[in-house]
C-alpha cells in the first residue's frame, strides 16, 4: 500500500472544518486591519532563500527541498529551483518585481504550505502550513514606524482571540540594527572562544559562521554557558532603544501584554530592530506557535529598493493543535436530509434540495432505493437536525412529512414554509 510521505500527512473531515474556522476568523481580522492577500509560487530560485533568509542558516544549510530544473537537452544548465521553506522572500520579491511601492505602504497577508526537511514531530512537519502577513514599503510611507510594529502585534493578539487562544504570552526582543549587530556579533565570538569547545557541534559551526544563532540553540547542556554570554541589549544604539520603547509604549497603551526576552533572535538573517514569538503551554517544550519582526533591509538584499518592513509567520498546524475547541464543535452539520421514497422520488428530493440550499441550509440527500430505517440511520449518523420524507403522497400534496430527530417531532409542512420552519433555531418544531 503507498502512503503519504514521511513528515506529510492528510487532513479529514471533520478536522478540516476546524482548519476553515481558523481561517475564515484570520480573513475577518485581516480585513479589520486593512491586509490584503497576496499568493505567490511555492517554489522560487534557490538563490532567493540564499541571499534572503541567509545561507548560514539552518533552513538553507539543512532543511531545503532543492532540484536542478534542467533544459530540454541533457547539456542545457537549469537553473536551481527550491520549494518554499518560507514565504517573506517571495513576498518581497514579488513586491520588487512589481514595483509595489507604487502604490505606498503594501499589508499583505497569505495562507498556504511551506516545505523543510527536518524531523517530523508533534505539530512540525515537512510539509507544513503557515499563516503570515508583511507589512512593507517606501519610508514615506509609514513603513519604518514603531507604531506599525506595535499595529501588527496588536493584530495577533486580536486574532489569537478571535480564534479562541486566550491564555498565550507575548515575547518581545530587540535585535538592534546592522552596526549593533556587528559590535554584537563581535563581543559574542570573544565570549565564545574560550568555551565553545564545551558545547553541541551545530553551536561550534555557529560561533564561526553567525554567532547570533547560538541563541536558537535547544541542547539542554548548553543551556548553561549561553546564560553568561552577552545580551544583544547591552548593544543597541540610541535610535534602536529609542523605537522599541515607542513599541513598548504603544502595547501598554492598547493593553497588550509582553514579557522581555532577549535572548530571542528568531532564526532568519533578515531580522533586525523587533523580534517576537507568541507561545502556548499547550504545545509542551516547543511552545512557539507564532514569530516574526522587522526586516528593513531585506529589499535592498534581494536587489531592491528601499523598503522597510515587519512581518510574522503563524504556524497553522500548530495553531490548530494549541485550540480548546475540536473540529466536532466547529462543523457545520446538515440541517436536514432528505429522504426521497419509492420510484423517480430522486428528481423531487433534488428540486427540493436546490429550493432549500438557496436560503443558505445545508441540505444531504438519500437514494429512492433506501428503505425509510436505513434513511433515518444515514441522517442520524450525520448529525442532521431534521430528516424530509418525500413520497408520492407528499409531492402530490406539495406539502412533506419533517420530523425532527433530537425530539421525535414530526409536522406536515406546505413546500412553501419549509425553509422558514427547517432554519428555526432550536430544540423542536
Amino acid at each position: 500500500m503507498i502512503k503519504s510521505p514521511r513528515g506529510t500527512r492528510d487532513l479529514l473531515p471533520p478536522d478540516t472544518a476546524l482548519w476553515n474556522f481558523v481561517e475564515a476568523a484570520v480573513r475577518d481580522v485581516f480585513r479589520a486591519y486593512n491586509f490584503h492577500e497576496i499568493r505567490t509560487p511555492i517554489f522560487e530560485s534557490t538563490e532567493l532563500f540564499a541571499r534572503g533568509v541567509g545561507e548560514e542558516t539552518d533552513i538553507v544549510a539543512k532543511e531545503m527541498f532543492t532540484w536542478e530544473d534542467r533544459g530540454r537537452a541533457e547539456s542545457d544548465k537549469g537553473q536551481s529551483l527550491t520549494l518554499r521553506p518560507e514565504n517573506t522572500a517571495g513576498v518581497v520579491r514579488a513586491y520588487i518585481e512589481h514595483k509595489l511601492w507604487d502604490r505606498g505602504l503594501s499589508k499583505l497577508f497569505y495562507i498556504g504550505p511551506q516545505f523543510r526537511r527536518e524531523r517530523p514531530q508533534k505539530g512540525r512537519y515537512r510539509q507544513f502550513y503557515q499563516i503570515g502577513a508583511e507589512v512593507i514599503g517606501p519610508a514615506t510611507s509609514g513603513s519604518e514606524s514603531p507604531a506599525r510594529d506595535a499595529e501588527v502585534l496588536e493584530l495577533l493578539a486580536t486574532l489569537l482571540d478571535r480564534v479562541g487562544i486566550t491564555d498565550w504570552t507575548l515575547e518581545l526582543n530587540s535585535v538592534g540594527c546592522p552596526n549593533d549587530r556587528a559590535k554584537f556579533n563581535e563581543a559574542l565570538r570573544n565570549a565564545l572562544q574560550p568555551v565553545v569547545n564545551k558545547m553541541c557541534a551545530d553551536c561550534q559551526r555557529r560561533a564561526v559562521t553567525n554567532p547570533l544563532r547560538v541563541f536558537d540553540c535547544k541542547v539542554p547542556e548548553d543551556q548553561p554557558i549561553i546564560e553568561t554570554l552577552p545580551r544583544i541589549s547591552q548593544f543597541l544604539d540610541e535610535p534602536c532603544r529609542t523605537d522599541f520603547e515607542q513599541v513598548k509604549e504603544i502595547l501598554k497603551t492598547v493593553a497588550v501584554p509582553y514579557v522581555l526576552n532577549d535572548r530571542l533572535v528568531r532564526g532568519l538573517d533578515y531580522y533586525q530592530k523587533t523580534t517576537f514569538e507568541f507561545t502556548h503551554g499547550a504545545l509542551g517544550a516547543q511552545n512557539a506557535i507564532l514569530g516574526g519582526g522587522r526586516y528593513d533591509g531585506l529589499s535592498e538584499a534581494l536587489g531592491g529598493p528601499a523598503a522597510p518592513g515587519i512581518g510574522f509567520a503563524i504556524g497553522e498546524d500548530r495553531l490548530v493543535l494549541s485550540l480548546s475547541e475540536s473540529a466536532e464543535s466547529v462543523v457545520r452539520k446538515p440541517d436536514v436530509y432528505i429522504a426521497p421514497l419509492g420510484a423517480g422520488m430522486n428528481r423531487e428530493a433534488a428540486r427540493l434540495a436546490r429550493e432549500l440550499r438557496r436560503h443558505d441550509l445545508v441540505v444531504d440527500l438519500g437514494d429512492e432505493s433506501f428503505r425509510l430505517k436505513k434513511s433515518f440511520e444515514a441522517a442520524d449518523k450525520m448529525g442532521a437536525r431534521y430528516i424530509l420524507i418525500v413520497g408520492e403522497n407528499e409531492v402530490k400534496a406539495d406539502a412533506f412529512a419533517l420530523k425532527h430527530l433530537a425530539s421525535g417531532e414530526q409536522v406536515t409542512v406546505p413546500r412553501g414554509d419549509l425553509p422558514g420552519r427547517i432554519g428555526k433555531s432550536g430544540t423542536g418544531l
